[in-house]
C-alpha cells in the first residue's frame, strides 16, 4: 500500500460547516483540511466528530462509491456488464474477468479503502483515551460513543470491501504510526470477518436507532444500518469464498453459527418498523438517491453514501457514467451508458406485472431532439440512476450531479432474513415466507394476488430468493457477490449462456421474443417510469405486448417508423464468444471470483502474496 497513505500519525479533520439536517443530503465537506494533534481533535466533540466526517469522506468520490466501487467491482453478473468492448488494463477488463495486476481502475480504489482504514483506526484509539469519552459530561460520553461506533463500523465496512474483492487482505487494526511493521502479509478473512463482526456487535450498542438522531439521516451509520451491515458480512462469513491454499471454493464447517447472526440481527431491525420499513413505491427509492426532496419516508434507505460538491474526490458519477443514455445534443447534455443489462436480464421480470423491470433496466434513451426511443435489447442500459432525476443545470460538460448510492435497503434485510431462516430450519417459516411476498407484493403493484407461488420446501424456497435477489437489486452491485458466497457464479454464467442461445434461436422461453420492433420517438414525460415504458411509440399497440408477441418478423419497418434491433440485436458473437464483449469472456472458476492484487502494492510490501491466477 501506498506509504502516503500509512505513515501519518496525525489526524485529517474537516473544516467549514458540518451542520446535517435531512433536507441536506451534502452533509461533509473535507476538500479543505488540516491537521491537528490527537490531543487536540479528541478533546472535543465538534473536533472528533470532524474527524469521524474525514472516516466517512473515504468512501465518496471517483476512487469509491461515487464511481468505480459502485459501477465496475460489482459486475459481470447475470444482470449487467460495463458496456464497450474489453481490454485488461481499463475498467472493461473487471467486467470481463480479465483485469491484470496494472489495472488502472484497482489501483486507486485499493489505496482509497485502506485510507478508511487508516483513518478509522486513528480515531478508534483516541476516541476511548479521551477525557470526554471516560469523563465527560453524560452527554459528551453518549456523543463520544456514538462516534466511536461509528468509527469501528466504518472500519468493518472498508475491510469488508477489500476482503470481497481481494480475499485474504492485509489488516491492521491500529493506526500505522503503532504498527510493528507498514508491511504486514495477507491474512486469513475469516480472522478478519470475525474480528468485524465482534466490532460491529459493540458498536451497534453504542449508537442510536435512525430516531434517535434523526438529524443524520441516512447518511451516517445508525443502530439499523450497523446491524444490517452486521447481518451483510455474517452472510459473507458463513457463505462459501475461494480460498488461497488450495485454490477452491469453500465455507467454514460452522456457517450456520454466522447465519443464525444474520438471522437474530434482521428479525431486530423487522421488529422496529417504526424505524425502517419497505417503500410502497418501488421507484421513489431512487428517485431519493437523486434530490434533496426525500421520498422515503419509510425509510427504506437505512444507509447510503453521500455525494456532493461536484468533483472528482467527494460526489458521484452516477447518472453520468451510468444509468438512462441521454444524447449530448438533447437539453439534458451528455449522460448514461457506462453498464449494458444482459440481453436475457429484461425477460427475468414478468413482463406486464413486475413494475421493478422498467425502473432497473433503461427499456429507452433521450435522442439528440430530446425524445424518448426504445433502445435495442443487447443496449439496454441500468435504470436505476438517471441525470434526469437530478438538479442538473443543462450543461453537458458537467459529469457530476450530486447522486447518492444506496449502500442498503430494507428490502435487503427481509430478504436476508428469509434467507437466514430457511437456512438455519431447512425450510422457511411462515415470517421467512411473509418476508419474501412482502418484497414481491410491492414488486407487482396492483398485480398483488399475482405473485410467484411460493415453495415451501428449503430448496426450491432458496431458488426463489435467488431469482427474488436478481430481481430487487439489479444494478446496485449486490448480485455478483451473492452469486460467490452462494458458490453460484460460474454456473449462472453458464445458465446465462443457454439462456442468451435459446433467446438467440427463439426457442423455449423465448418462443414469442420477436426479432424486430418498429418505433418512433416520443415525449420524454419524466413521470413514472411503468408509464413511460408503456408510453414509448410502438407498432403493435401496448408495448408489453409487443415485447412478447412475434410481430411482423420483417427489417422493414411500416411507414413512419424506425426499425430496431431486438431479438436480432443479439448474436453469439457479441454476447458469448467475443474476446471484446462476450459475457464474462475471461471468468475462470475457482481464479476470477478476486481481483489481482496491485501491481506497485506487491511491489511496495513483498511481504504480500498474489492471488491465485494472477
Amino acid at each position: 500500500m501506498n506509504n502516503k497513505f500509512i505513515k501519518s500519525a496525525l489526524m485529517v479533520i474537516a473544516v467549514g460547516a458540518l451542520s446535517i439536517t435531512t433536507s441536506c443530503k451534502k452533509y461533509l465537506d473535507v476538500q479543505s483540511p488540516s491537521t491537528s494533534s490527537p490531543d487536540v481533535v479528541f478533546e472535543s466533540t465538534a473536533n472528533t466528530n470532524a474527524a469521524i466526517i474525514a472516516v466517512y469522506n473515504r468512501l465518496c468520490g471517483d476512487n469509491g462509491y461515487g464511481s468505480r466501487i459502485s459501477t465496475l467491482f460489482g459486475l459481470t453478473a447475470d444482470d449487467f456488464k460495463t458496456s464497450g468492448s474489453y481490454s485488461s488494463s481499463d475498467r472493461r477488463g473487471i467486467s470481463m474477468y480479465g483485469a491484470s495486476s496494472d489495472n488502472t481502475d484497482l489501483i486507486n480504489p485499493f489505496l482509497q479503502l485502506y485510507a478508511g482504514v487508516e483513518r478509522a483506526n486513528i480515531c478508534i484509539k483516541f476516541i476511548p483515551a479521551s477525557s470526554l469519552y471516560t469523563n465527560g459530561s453524560e452527554a459528551d460520553k453518549t456523543i463520544m460513543k456514538r462516534y466511536y461506533g461509528e468509527a469501528l463500523t466504518l472500519r468493518a465496512q472498508f475491510l469488508y470491501e477489500l476482503i470481497r474483492n481481494w480475499g485474504d487482505v492485509p489488516a491492521s487494526f491500529v493506526p500505522s504510526a503503532d504498527a510493528e511493521t507498514l508491511y504486514g502479509p495477507n491474512v486469513d478473512r475469516n480472522k478478519t470477518y470475525d474480528r468485524i463482526i465482534a466490532d460491529l456487535k459493540m458498536a451497534e450498542d453504542l449508537v442510536p436507532w435512525r430516531s434517535g438522531i434523526t438529524e443524520y439521516g441516512s447518511f451516517r451509520y445508525t443502530k439499523g444500518a450497523i446491524k444490517g451491515l452486521r447481518a451483510r458480512i455474517a452472510l459473507a462469513r458463513g457463505g462459501y469464498s475461494l480460498r488461497s491454499a488450495n485454490h477452491t471454493m469453500e465455507r467454514s464447517a460452522d456457517y450456520l453459527t454466522y447465519y443464525k447472526i444474520a438471522f437474530d440481527e434482521c428479525l431486530d431491525i423487522m421488529n422496529h418498523r417504526s424505524e425502517h420499513s419497505l417503500n410502497p413505491v418501488y421507484e421513489n427509492v431512487f428517485k431519493t438517491l437523486h434530490t434533496t426532496t426525500r421520498y422515503d419516508d419509510a425509510h427504506e434507505l437505512m444507509f447510503e453514501v453521500a455525494a456532493f460538491g461536484g468533483n472528482a474526490s467527494t460526489d458521484s458519477k452516477l447518472g453520468y457514467y451510468n444509468g438512462i443514455r441521454f444524447n449530448s445534443a438533447s437539453t439534458f447534455g451528455s449522460g448514461g451508458g457506462g453498464m449494458n443489462a444482459i440481453p436475457t436480464y429484461f425477460y427475468e421480470f414478468d413482463v406486464t406485472k413486475d413494475c421493478r423491470r422498467d425502473v432497473t433496466i433503461g427499456v429507452f434513451e433521450i435522442t439528440a431532439t430530446s425524445k424518448k426511443i426504445i433502445n435495442t435489447l443487447f443496449n439496454m442500459t441500468d435504470g436505476k440512476f438517471r441525470k434526469s432525476w437530478t438538479a442538473f443545470n443543462n450543461s453537458s460538460a458537467a459529469q457530476t450531479f450530486g447522486v447518492n448510492w444506496p449502500m442498503l435497503r430494507f428490502a435487503d434485510i427481509l430478504l436476508m432474513y428469509a434467507e437466514a431462516d430457511n437456512e438455519i430450519n431447512g425450510a422457511p417459516s411462515a415470517t421467512a415466507v411473509n418476508a419474501l411476498q412482502e418484497v414481491q407484493k410491492r414488486a407487482y403493484a396492483g398485480f398483488e394476488g399475482q405473485i410467484p407461488v411460493t415453495p415451501m420446501d428449503k430448496n426450491g424456497f432458496f431458488t426463489a430468493i435467488v431469482k427474488e435477489r436478481l430481481l430487487e437489486f439489479g444494478g446496485e452491485g449486490i448480485r455478483k457477490y451473492d452469486l460467490i458466497r452462494w458458490n453460484l457464479l460460474g454456473s449462472k454464467f453458464e445458465e446465462t449462456r443457454t439462456k442468451i442461445r435459446a433467446l438467440i434461436a427463439g426457442t423455449g422461453d423465448y418462443i414469442s421474443v420477436p426479432n424486430y420492433v418498429y418505433a418512433k420517438e416520443g415525449n420524454y414525460l419524466l413521470g413514472t417510469s411503468v408509464n413511460e415504458v408503456a408510453t414509448l411509440d410502438l407498432y403493435g399497440g401496448v408495448p408489453n405486448n409487443v415485447f412478447a408477441s412475434p410481430g411482423l418478423n420483417t427489417s422493414t419497418a411500416p411507414s413512419g417508423y424506425t426499425t430496431k434491433n431486438w431479438r436480432k440485436a443479439v448474436t453469439e458473437e457479441n454476447s458469448i464468444t467475443s474476446t471484446s464483449t462476450g459475457i464474462a469472456f475471461y471468468f475462470e472458476a475457482n481464479k476470477k471470483e478476486l481481483f489481482p492484487y496491485p501491481k506497485t502494492t506487491l511491489i511496495e510490501n513483498p511481504n504480500m502474496a498474489q492471488n491465485f491466477g494472477y
